[in-house]
C-alpha cells in the first residue's frame, strides 16, 4: 500500500482520501483552509454527505490532515478550479499553487494524479512544467489525469461504482494510477492518454447542460402555445431514442455549470456550447417574470425562496441559480427572505420557514428538496397565497386546495384556455 498526499480536502478530495484511507492506504490530507482542518483532527467532518461519517471512523486511524505537503509515494490533487465570471475562463491559481507545492518533494517514480477539472492540454501546458521544476521531466516521474465522476449526495457510492478514466503521459504512469484507484473502484476503468482524458471529462458535463438548456428552452415554448411541457416530456421520452430532460430554474453546481466554459475558452467553435449556456444563464430571468405577473400591483411585495442549494437534498450551493434570482428580485424592488431545511450557510440570510413566510406574497420553489414535499399547505401563514414551482415537485391541487395559485413553470395552459368554457366544448363534442 501507498503513502498519498491528497491536496484539497472538498467535496472530492475529501471522500477520496476516506476511500484510499478505508482500503488500507496512508493518507496525508493538504488544505489551506484551518477551520477544516481543525474540524477534521477534532474528529468532525465538514462535509455533509450519505455514509461520510461511518467511512471517517473506518479510515481514520490511517488518515491525517495538515497544511503542509510531506513527502509521499502519490500526490492527488483534488483542489477548486474556479471559473473567472468576468471573462469566462478557467481560473488556475489552486492547481498551480498545489504543483508549486509539490514539486520541492518530488522523487523519481512518484505518481501525480490530477483529479481537478481542467481545461484541454493544462497537463502538459501548466502543471506538468511546473512540476518539472524539480529537475524531473514527466515519465521520470509519473503522471495522470484521473477526472472525478460523481454528484453530491451520492458521492461515496459513485465514486466507487462509476466507471473511472485515466489518462496517462506514459504507459507506465497509467499502470500506477490504475493500481491506486484499483483499490476502492468497483467500476471499470478506461485508460488513454492525459489530454483525451481532460477532454472527456468537460465533453460529458457540456452535453448534460445542452440537454438541459433544450429543455428549458422547450419549456417557455410549451407557455407560448398553451401547452404543459412536463405532459410532453413524459409523453416524448416513450420513444426510444428519446430521453429529454427537465427544465429547472438554471443549472448549478461546479460542473455542469463551469465545464462548458473550460471546454470551450482555447476554441472559437462555440456556438451551440455558448448558447446553451445562455439560455441557462437566464432562466432566473424567465422566472423571475413569472413573480412580476403574480404580484402586479402589489405594493412592497415580499417573496419567499424555498431553497438555496443548486439541486434538491443537499447543501452545495455553488453556481446555485437561487444566487442570480435573488439579486435580480432585490433590484425588481421585492423583498426576499430565503429558507432552506438544509444548508447552513448561504450569501444571503437564511431563516426558518414561518419567518420567511410571515408576511410573504409568493413562494418561489428554486430546489426540489424532498422535505418540501411534506410540507402542508394548509398550515403555512402568509399575506397572499401565491406559489411558483419551477421543478414541478409539489402535489398542486393539495395546494389549490389550500386556496394557493399555483404557477407550474413550463405550463402555458392557464393563460390561453377558459377551462370552464374548455369542459362545456369537450362534452358538446363526445358522441
Amino acid at each position: 500500500m501507498a503513502t498519498i498526499c491528497v491536496l484539497g480536502l472538498g467535496y472530492i478530495g475529501f471522500p477520496t482520501s476516506l476511500l484510499l484511507a478505508a482500503n488500507g492506504h496512508i493518507v496525508i490530507g493538504v488544505d489551506i483552509n484551518q477551520k477544516v482542518l481543525d474540524s477534521l483532527n477534532s474528529g468532525v467532518p465538514h462535509i455533509m454527505e450519505p455514509g461520510l461519517n461511518e467511512l471517517f471512523e473506518e479510515g481514520r486511524s490511517r488518515f491525517s490532515a495538515q497544511g503542509t505537503v510531506p513527502e509521499a509515494d502519490v500526490y492527488l490533487i483534488a483542489v477548486p478550479t474556479p471559473l473567472d465570471t468576468h471573462l469566462r475562463i478557467s481560473d488556475l491559481r489552486y492547481v498551480r499553487s498545489a504543483a508549486t507545492m509539490i514539486f520541492p518533494h518530488l522523487k523519481k517514480g512518484n505518481l501525480v494524479i490530477l483529479e481537478s477539472t481542467v481545461p484541454p492540454r493544462a497537463s502538459e501546458r501548466v502543471i506538468i512544467p511546473i512540476l518539472e521544476k524539480s529537475g524531473l521531466k514527466a515519465g521520470e516521474f509519473l503522471y495522470a489525469h484521473c477526472p472525478e465522476r460523481a454528484i453530491p449526495g451520492n458521492t461515496l457510492h459513485e465514486m466507487m461504482y462509476n466507471d473511472r478514466i485515466i489518462g496517462g503521459v506514459t504507459q507506465e504512469s497509467i499502470i500506477a494510477a490504475e493500481k491506486i484507484y484499483s483499490s476502492y473502484v468497483r467500476g471499470k476503468i478506461y485508460t488513454t492518454d492525459a489530454k483525451t482524458a481532460e477532454f472527456v471529462k468537460l465533453v460529458e458535463n457540456t452535453f448534460r447542460d445542452v440537454n438541459i438548456a433544450l429543455a428549458n428552452e422547450l419549456a417557455q415554448i410549451a407557455e407560448d402555445y398553451g401547452i404543459n411541457i412536463w405532459d410532453v416530456t413524459e409523453l416524448a421520452n416513450r420513444h426510444p431514442r428519446v430521453n429529454l430532460l427537465k427544465p429547472g430554474p438554471g443549472v448549478g453546481g461546479h460542473c455542469i455549470a463551469v465545464d462548458p466554459w473550460f471546454l470551450t475558452e482555447n476554441s472559437t467553435n462555440t456556438g451551440m456550447i455558448q448558447l446553451s449556456r445562455d439560455i441557462n444563464e437566464t432562466m432566473p430571468n424567465y422566472v423571475i417574470q413569472h413573480v412580476r405577473s403574480i404580484l402586479k400591483g402589489v405594493r412592497e411585495p415580499v417573496i419567499t425562496v424555498f431553497g438555496v442549494s443548486y439541486k434538491g437534498n443537499i447543501d452545495d450551493c455553488r453556481e446555485t441559480p437561487a444566487l442570480k434570482f435573488i439579486q435580480l428580485a432585490l433590484n425588481e424592488g421585492y423583498q426576499v427572505k430565503c429558507f432552506d431545511p438544509l444548508v447552513k450557510e448561504f450569501a444571503y440570510d437564511l431563516s426558518p420557514m414561518h419567518e420567511a413566510l410571515e408576511g410573504s406574497d409568493c413562494i418561489i420553489l428554486i430546489t426540489d428538496h424532498d422535505q418540501f414535499k411534506e410540507i402542508d399547505p394548509a398550515t403555512l401563514l402568509m399575506r397572499r397565497k401565491n406559489i411558483v414551482d419551477t421543478r414541478n415537485l409539489l402535489d398542486h391541487q393539495r395546494w389549490r386546495s389550500a386556496g394557493y395559485y399555483v404557477k407550474l413553470m413550463g405550463d402555458g395552459r392557464e393563460q390561453f384556455l377558459d377551462h370552464s368554457l374548455l369542459e362545456r366544448v369537450s362534452s358538446e363534442e363526445r358522441p
